[in-house]
């Protein structure tokens, strides 16, 4: 199938408001794709590449405008596949280099709609609405069965082209083949945000349980006998990198076990290291090695515990390790768990995680079930530049580059492109063009007038950056008419913040 048959379905989704047309729109055509490509094709509608291919947003954006458009569709999804792997697979001295030249001869290839989806892709900015959640949609309806049969079927496999390739060839007998298998991890669950534990005790309807958000790297461990691998929240094997956890692991007493936890690592004095030193190995040899806290168990033994209620499966893991078990409590009491979070927070840790304890493990979800509380930072700083946006939000300037006062100048903290409306991309558009002082490529730089609200979890430290700071999860609120940017917040408060969390 050629990849402009796959790009004008993708564009024409993304114009539609229905679900339900939605749906048909991908039905159709996944419908249609041949057999060698089907788990491509339904990769791609999700907006996943499926290779790591080291090309950043600046590379893409740069190419986008550069390369001109092929005058036929001649790309097939097998062909696009294959140089996305040898991309991926570019390696060594001048491997950067490599990876540009081959992604530039890739869009040279393609045509004007292919290009546009090519980008979006392999930034992670395909918008199409919904996307791995509607291509399960889609494949239910082609082959007759319930969506939560096939979305079952993604949860366990990890893969959805994968379970595409098996629904479209076998229908829904070919869902069959993905179970809870040891040593081929499961997509882990997700939580939604409540805005405090009040909020979280009413939406879970009473008493719930409370725990530690830990700020460290989410682990599925598995084991059988001897042999334990690890896996990360992408579903990669971290066995080798995390010994500490292998061996805590091993020394449980049943034979057979997946278990859900996170990998953290503490200072001196007890408290845990800032995220961006427990993903580095030689920060956490000089703490001591990575600590393992479980918080949910999926099989023991003979027992496989996904459809448990939680409560079941949170007393199965405190029989099993209590030692390992993350910190919990179970209250309904909105004083309680307020105490409970602001213990959590002043021992250095993200937050709470409230959770119903009737549900079960809803693999890959992120329902109402399970609910995070996390400490929210706010900042007012002060738009320095913008760049082109693609897919739907190509011809608008999207993600836009925050400073801090510093002095008579500004220091730049970061970028971001998330939590933006349409109408806020609209706005923000035309109001920066306004404002417009240099072109670099597909960088806009402005005169620093615009304030915006940046709501954000932590400051990291930075080499990226001549402030020496980044802003983690930085996300725009709103934009602040009502301040200037002389207003805008400072360098020193950003610094205030490092210093309480221990980051320098």
């Amino acid at each position: 199938m050629l990849l402009e048959q796959v790009a004008q379905t993708s564009a024409a989704v993304g114009q539609t408001a229905g679900k339900k047309k939605k749906t048909e729109l991908l039905g159709k055509l996944l419908a249609e794709v041949p057999a060698g490509e089907r788990a491509i094709a339904a990769r791609y509608l999700a907006g996943d590449v499926g290779h790591k291919l080291g090309i950043g947003y600046a590379t893409a954006g740069e190419l986008r405008g550069q390369v001109p458009p092929a005058a036929a569709a001649t790309l097939s999804l097998a062909e696009v596949d294959r140089r996305f792997a040898e991309i991926a697979a570019a390696s060594g001295s001048g491997s950067a280099k490599a990876r540009r030249d081959a992604y530039g001869a890739l869009l040279a290839a393609a045509t004007g709609i292919e290009q546009a989806f090519l980008g979006a892709l392999v930034i992670g900015e395909l918008r199409q609405g919904a996307l791995d959640a509607i291509v399960v949609d889609a494949l239910a309806l082609v082959i007759g069965a319930p969506a939560k049969a096939v979305r079952t079927a993604y949860m366990l496999a990890g893969d959805l082209g994968a379970v595409a390739e098996a629904a479209l060839e076998g229908g829904a007998a070919g869902l069959g083949r993905f179970g809870l298998t040891l040593f081929r991890p499961i997509l882990p669950m997700l939580a939604q945000t409540a805005e405090d534990a009040a909020v979280a005790l009413a939406s879970l309807g009473g008493a719930a349980s409370l725990e530690h958000k830990l700020d460290g790297f989410r682990v599925q461990l598995h084991k059988d006998g001897d042999l334990v691998r690890a896996y990360s929240r992408q579903l990669n094997d971290v066995t080798g990198t995390v010994p500490e956890l292998v061996a805590a692991v091993r020394a449980l007493p049943p034979a057979r076990l997946i278990l859900d936890g996170e990998a953290l690592a503490f200072g001196p004095e007890g408290r845990p290291l800032p995220f961006q030193d427990t993903m580095r190995r030689k920060a956490v040899a000089a703490a001591g090695g990575l600590s393992l806290a479980l918080f949910d168990a999926l099989l023991i033994d003979d027992q496989t515990l996904l459809a448990a209620p939680a409560r079941e499966r949170f007393a199965a893991l405190e029989a099993l390790a209590p030692r390992l078990a993350v910190p919990r409590i179970v209250t309904a009491d909105p004083e309680a768990a307020a105490a409970f979070y602001a213990a959590a927070v002043a021992a250095g840790h993200e937050g709470v995680m409230a959770k119903s304890l009737d549900a079960p493990y809803d693999a890959g979800s992120r329902g109402a079930a399970w609910l995070k509380i996390k400490k929210v930072r706010r900042l007012d700083l002060v738009v320095l530049a913008a760049e082109w946006g693609s897919g739907r939000r190509r011809g608008l300037l999207s993600n836009i580059h925050l400073g801090a006062r510093d002095g008579a100048g500004w220091a730049m903290l970061g970028k971001t492109f998330k939590g933006m409306t349409d109408e806020m991309l609209a706005w923000q558009t035309a109001e920066l063009l306004a404002r417009e002082a240099l072109r670099e490529g597909h960088i806009v730089h402005v005169r620093p007038e615009l304030v915006a609200e940046i709501a954000f979890n932590d400051v990291l430290r930075s080499t990226t950056y001549a402030s020496g700071f980044a802003l983690r999860h930085a996300r725009v609120v709103r934009y602040r008419s009502d301040k200037t940017a002389a207003e805008a917040d400072t360098l020193d408060a950003v610094r205030a913040i490092a210093v309480a969390d221990g980051v320098i």
